[in-house]
């Protein structure tokens, strides 16, 4: 499968220009340095994830970050994917307690869409050695992955007038599920690449989130554990946890083959389309032990590298998914190594 070169090893700077808790100067002027961008390159990463939401960009200084945070990544060497969080119109976030449909049939909203990329790849077109265009993240439901792949098709033109080389990332739906690459039109397009999200299983992943419904806060599982467990513990649970582990072909539980599993049919799609298939989210909440989770990340990665998918892990500093801190100092260094 063609590789998307240069995006292999990456990281997730959610948090900050995104999904914010704090909204203040102060907090956009300090939470990412030039400082944090060395840990990484330190790391061996070769590109970070850069989440934006909208309004960002409405705010005096909300470009003016991305603009410091692309010379961060020019002088360490690194590249970046500047992803649209969410849209003016769109969000993908559980919390936000809005209409998750209604963008895919506004008119309306859809040109105010194609205008804030245009405006997004007229400013960064000059960058392309070392910034991708990602055009919006994690559309939830599958009723509108037709009205989607217009969308994209009609955005991928618009960006393209300002900026022919960029890369251009374009994922699907069920929250950029993998199972739902197939689905996502084909287009005539050297510089594109299809993105999925994997936090598979998710039960493991996802225990004791607040904001995943029917997870009960103080549930808790290990990684890899008895398939059975897995299975009894998501009737308990809900089905819409479950993920894959009810897949009659999982022979051997968890391991580098049931991430395979999972990813096999997009692989194929890729292949016979010619197009590099990227993991733009893939992670692991603070609440499961950390061993484990070095655990988990050795055998997802076994599989990304056997199908060379490039990917970005969730997330860089807390959002609940963070790996730079206290928490992990005594394994830090295992965590990285299997990024």
């Amino acid at each position: 499968m063609r590789e998307f070169s240069g995006y292999m090893k990456g990281i997730n700077i959610g948090g900050w220009l995104s999904q914010r808790d704090n909204s203040t100067k102060e907090f956009r002027d300090s939470f990412i340095t030039i400082d944090d961008i060395r840990t990484l390159k330190k790391w061996g990463l070769d590109h970070v994830r850069l989440p934006v939401d909208h309004d960002i960009l409405r705010t005096e200084d909300g470009y003016s970050h991305i603009d410091d945070c692309i010379g961060w990544c020019r002088e360490e060497g690194l590249k970046m994917i500047l992803d649209l969080h969410k849209a003016d119109g769109y969000s993908f976030c559980p919390l936000d307690k809005d209409d998750k449909r209604i963008f895919f049939h506004d008119k309306e909203m859809q040109e105010k869409f194609y205008s804030i990329w245009d405006e997004i790849s007229s400013r960064y077109a000059k960058d392309s050695d070392i910034v991708a265009f990602e055009l919006l993240n994690e559309i939830v439901y599958a009723d509108v992955k037709d009205e989607w792949n217009d969308i994209a098709s009609k955005t991928i033109e618009v960006i393209r007038k300002n900026a022919p080389d960029s890369w251009i990332v374009f994922g699907g739906v069920l929250y950029n599920s993998v199972s739902a690459v197939p689905w996502l039109c084909d287009v005539n397009d050297r510089n594109v690449v299809y993105t999925f999200h994997c936090y598979e299983p998710m039960i493991f992943t996802h225990q004791g989130a607040y904001w995943v419904e029917n997870m009960p806060e103080d549930f808790r599982i290990t990684y890899p554990a008895d398939l059975d467990d897995y299975r009894k513990a998501s009737k308990e649970l809900s089905q819409e946890l479950a993920g894959v582990i009810y897949d009659k072909r999982l022979k051997n539980g968890f391991d580098p083959d049931y991430f395979a599993l999972i990813f096999e049919e997009a692989v194929k799609v890729c292949e016979e389309r010619d197009i590099p298939l990227y993991c733009g989210e893939y992670g692991v909440i603070e609440l499961a032990d950390r061993k484990d989770t070095v655990r988990w990340l050795r055998d997802i990665n076994t599989a990304f590298r056997r199908f060379n998918i490039g990917r970005a892990y969730w997330n860089y500093k807390e959002m609940d998914f963070g790996i730079a801190g206290e928490s992990t100092a005594d394994i830090i260094d295992d965590i990285v190594s299997y990024l």
